[in-house]
């Protein structure tokens, strides 16, 4: 299958661009702005990052990257006479909003805040594409644990024994590991039934100090050092909140269609993580 990736040098970019030509795929890498788009299935991936200090600078960026970003990207696919069967479009859980101890799946309703107003944005967008005949997965992405990323940044503390809960570790965190994450997009590039919203979380969130305590076990270290919420909003501002509140989403679309994750529960994902981190 001939498959173009926007956002391929990020994160999950990067796995998804070896995984598929290490498959046979025919793989090219799309610019953020491309002219023209000749391909079998598209997996849209690209976008400014959150993680960083919500200015109002920032906030712009991070909008336009993914609505106005999505928007160019059906546009130019509604140029081309010869269109892809599949795009595959990157949302976020930050869509549902601080929402306690909920259980959230892909029928749960929007929250309120920035990153849910972006994210619901950034669907509608991807969305249009339905009109042209393209099948739409809309994947809202949870946190994506891999050899880098959030997990490299968290490991460094927990090793030197001065990890701990972030705020009063009772928000919840739905994680990924970064090879169902990689998994499900091919799940969704193959499977023709697969559309619309699906949470790429694995079925058992856990709260951050469960997730806390897992990562200190697995490193065989402590984990007795709390990071205060205060902290927090002085070197991040607003964005503390995804840190200080999260969301307790499961993937009820993946499981009703017969996705199955190597890795559903935590403490063996960390284990094959820090394996590959050693």
């Amino acid at each position: 299958m001939k498959i173009g990736i926007t956002g391929a040098s990020g994160f999950l970019g990067r796995h998804l661009m070896q995984r598929l030509a290490a498959s046979g795929h025919q793989v090219e890498a799309l610019a953020r702005r491309p002219a023209h788009v000749a391909a079998e299935a598209v997996i849209h991936l690209a976008g400014e990052p959150v993680a960083q200090r919500w200015s109002p600078e920032a906030k712009a960026r991070i909008r336009d990257s993914r609505v106005e970003g999505t928007r160019r990207l059906v546009g130019v696919l509604a140029r081309e006479s010869s269109r892809p069967q599949v795009l595959v479009s990157a949302s976020a859980i930050g869509l549902y909003g601080p929402r306690g101890d909920e259980v959230l799946d892909e029928t749960s309703a929007a929250g309120q805040g920035f990153l849910s107003s972006v994210a619901t944005e950034w669907e509608d967008a991807a969305r249009q594409a339905e009109g042209l005949g393209i099948r739409v997965v809309l994947l809202r992405i949870g946190i994506l644990l891999g050899n880098g990323g959030a997990l490299a940044k968290m490991l460094q503390p927990f090793r030197l024994g001065v990890g701990g809960r972030i705020g009063s570790g009772r928000q919840w965190m739905s994680w990924i590991h970064m090879e169902d994450a990689v998994n499900m997009v091919l799940f969704a590039l193959e499977n023709a039934s697969f559309r619309g919203p699906v949470n790429a979380t694995a079925p058992n969130p856990v709260t951050n100090l469960a997730f806390t305590r897992e990562l200190a076990a697995a490193l065989h270290r402590t984990a007795i050092l709390p990071v205060p919420a205060l902290a927090l909003k002085m070197l991040f501002g607003e964005m503390a909140g995804l840190l200080l509140t999260g969301q307790r989403v499961v993937p009820k679309a993946a499981l009703a269609a017969g996705f199955r994750f190597r890795f559903p529960q935590l403490a063996p994902a960390l284990v094959d993580l820090l394996a590959r981190h050693s």
